[in-house]
């Protein structure tokens, strides 16, 4: 069975009905809407496999339904759905992950008062990124965008009682607007460049050749070309929503939410629509890239930015002592190496670790979650150990997420989806210092994860509250159990053959073994795990005091890392001293300039009444009130011979008579 095109849009409308229904849901009605919330999420599953199997059909075709949304003066505003390997791939990752983590929400969020909300939410969120994945417009793309962003926004603050889980959020939604605007300055861009936002349009798409050609030839004054200038501006939304430096100070405070939206936020959904994003325009981004007179090109942008990333995540989680936030940084840590894959010139390779971070990642923060509700929300690492015995399934299964993300041979997708993008950074002719911060980067991952199951799972309980924890129900665990195994067997789609690879792009070229390249790796894979167990296995933390070893034998660098690098305080002191500096600029603007200006109106406003009353008043009024008495006065005079007897009125009108005529005589008489 398969999905045609036109009804792709079934994948995100399921989930987002499913949202509706939990907004109409009374508080009472926990059952209608987590089922509701699964039930679509199921669904959209099963559809995307459907598409899965139409897009394997012929893997080099883009399948496109494009229609007309409005009519705009003498064009109109199209949108579409885009159905090929890359949508399919990406739709039955996020609803099969995205179920599983809906299923575990229903034991952790069991006691919430919110119970309702938060499924509504969540649909919202599931919605909004399988709105992302089958876009074959930017602009539609752009509005699941946002509505991912609102989402994140509403679930990072949901417990919004707490003031730490209140400032989380604004801190996301604000930080993930400031690349949102370049993206949004890259579309109109693009849009006023070719006059439409459609990815694939019968030769007529953005991503097409006569479009990119196009794009490529045309060059600014200062030497870019168009196409690598609208890449760039894309690719701030990608760096503000994937977490790269240096917007990515949001992603680990977005830890003050639930778990599962953790789990969510890190695997399947938000950090995913960034390099998703690229990977999607990645045509666009590489049109410069052999065009050797541009000064710069927008992958070796992305490549340093990612390599960078992955670098400066991994040293960070290094000395995080919050088991979430260890896991956050280690987000950030892969979405740079996801990056770098994307500027060497191997989307495929990020897709790759993209479908397979998304397994392991949603492992380890739902294992984490089943730690923190086991132990009563206790998150600080010094306070639990010796968990690996009540806690059986998920000290395992975490194990398994961990190996994974450690890159541990050969059993592991991690693994195999690392050495793909550390064999492209390999090959790239550019410069080979994204792969010195990829190696680095492979150690300390390795050593941090070492870090965090010895000090969680091994020793003995460090607090009251890890003395208590036991395993989780099985709507907790199973989901667990599932993604560990996903996690092996999607070992399958790199080896023995890249199968992924040609499904993904059947014309992209396989670049040798590099067999002494692999070997590097596992060494620098096994020297992060024994480090890891020699200081923090091999010497288990007594209690929750105990000195870290690492911070007793480099104090100055672990406080520097601890305090994740001083970004926040170094963004403080700068852009939000300029924020503050220019609010009081605008204040003492607004209140001594625009409002002296206001005010010197107003007075002389004031003064023109005066003036203008003093005139009325004592001219005009005073003139017109003098005339008006003495014609008063002369009517009361004139008022008095008005006695209205009729004798009286005769007897004037005869002695007037008799005047007239002596007057007349007398004339005669001269």
């Amino acid at each position: 069975m398969t999905l045609s095109v036109q009804h792709l849009w079934l994948i995100p409308a399921l989930p987002l009905l499913a949202a509706a229904i939990g907004a109409l849901t009374p508080s009472g009605g926990r059952t209608l809407a987590a089922s509701a919330a699964i039930a679509a999420m199921v669904a959209a599953f099963v559809l995307s496999c459907c598409a899965l199997v139409a897009a394997l059909a012929d893997p080099t075709a883009n399948l496109t339904y494009n229609f007309t949304w409005f009519d705009l003066g003498t064009g109109a505003v199209r949108l579409g759905w885009l159905l090929n390997p890359l949508t399919a791939f990406m739709c039955v990752m996020v609803t099969f992950v995205g179920t599983l983590i809906f299923v575990f929400s229903l034991g952790y969020m069991h006691d919430d008062e919110n119970f309702t909300r938060f499924f509504c939410f969540l649909s919202l969120f599931a919605a909004a990124m399988l709105g992302i994945v089958v876009s074959n417009s930017l602009l539609f793309l752009f509005v699941s965008w946002e509505l991912v962003g609102l989402a994140s926004y509403l679930l990072i603050g949901f417990w919004f009682q707490k003031p730490e889980a209140a400032a989380a959020a604004k801190k996301a939604f604000i930080t993930t607007r400031i690349g949102d605007l370049g993206l949004l300055l890259g579309m109109v861009w693009l849009y006023h460049a070719r006059g439409t936002l459609l990815f694939f349009d019968g030769g007529a798409g953005v991503l097409e050749p006569a479009s990119l050609t196009a794009l490529m030839v045309s060059t600014l004054s200062c030497g870019l070309a168009v196409s690598t200038a609208i890449s760039l501006l894309i690719f701030c939304g990608a760096v503000g929503k994937s977490g790269q430096f240096p917007l990515h100070v949001w992603l680990p405070d977005a830890m003050e939410g639930p778990t599962p939206v953790s789990a969510l936020i890190h695997a399947a959904t938000m950090v995913a629509a960034g390099v998703f994003l690229i990977a999607r325009i990645y045509p666009l981004m590489e049109a410069d890239y052999h065009h050797h007179n541009l000064p710069i090109h927008a992958l070796t942008v992305v490549a340093f930015i990612g390599a960078i990333t992955a670098l400066m995540g991994a040293l960070i989680a290094v000395a995080q002592n919050d088991i979430k936030r260890v896991l956050a940084f280690s987000t950030v840590s892969q979405l740079g190496f996801m990056m770098l894959a994307i500027g060497v010139g191997s989307w495929v390779a990020a897709i790759f670790h993209l479908l397979t971070h998304a397994f392991f990642k949603a492992l380890l923060f739902l294992g984490a979650g089943s730690v923190i509700h086991a132990a009563h929300h206790e998150q600080d690492m010094r306070k639990l150990g010796g968990l690996s015995g009540p806690m059986r399934v998920t000290f395992l299964t975490f194990a398994v997420g961990m190996m994974a993300l450690a890159g541990v041979p050969f059993l592991f997708s991690g693994f195999w989806s690392k050495e793909a993008i550390l064999h492209a950074a390999h090959a790239w002719d550019v410069s080979h210092i994204p792969l010195y911060f990829g190696l680095t980067a492979v150690v300390l991952t390795a050593f941090y994860m070492t870090r965090l199951v010895a000090e969680t799972f091994f020793g003995k309980p460090r607090s009251h509250a890890a003395g208590l924890a036991h395993e989780n129900p099985a709507v907790m665990t199973v989901p667990l159990v599932i993604l560990a195994a996903c996690a092996i067997l999607l070992s399958l789609l790199a080896w023995p053959t890249p199968w992924l690879q040609h499904q993904l792009d059947p014309q992209a070229h396989t670049e040798p073994g590099g067999l002494s390249l692999m070997m590097l790796s596992i060494v620098l894979v096994a020297l992060g795990l024994g480090a890891g167990w020699a200081l923090y296995g091999r010497l288990l933390r007594t209690n929750a005091s105990a000195p870290d070893p690492l911070a007793a034998a480099l104090p100055r660098l672990h406080a520097f890392l601890a305090a994740r690098m001083m970004f926040d305080e170094l963004y403080a002191a700068t852009f939000g001293r300029l924020s503050n500096g220019l609010a009081a600029l605008a204040d003492g603007l607004d209140r001594y300039v625009w409002g002296g200006l206001v005010n010197l109106v107003a007075r002389l406003g004031q003064f023109g009444g005066l003036v203008n009353r003093e005139a009325d008043e004592d001219g005009l009024n005073a003139g017109f009130d003098a005339v008006s008495r003495k014609v008063r006065s002369v009517g009361q005079i004139y008022s008095r011979a008005q006695t209205g007897e009729t004798h009286g009125y005769l007897r004037v009108i005869a002695l007037g008579f008799v005047v007239l005529v002596l007057l007349v005589m007398l004339g005669g008489v001269r």
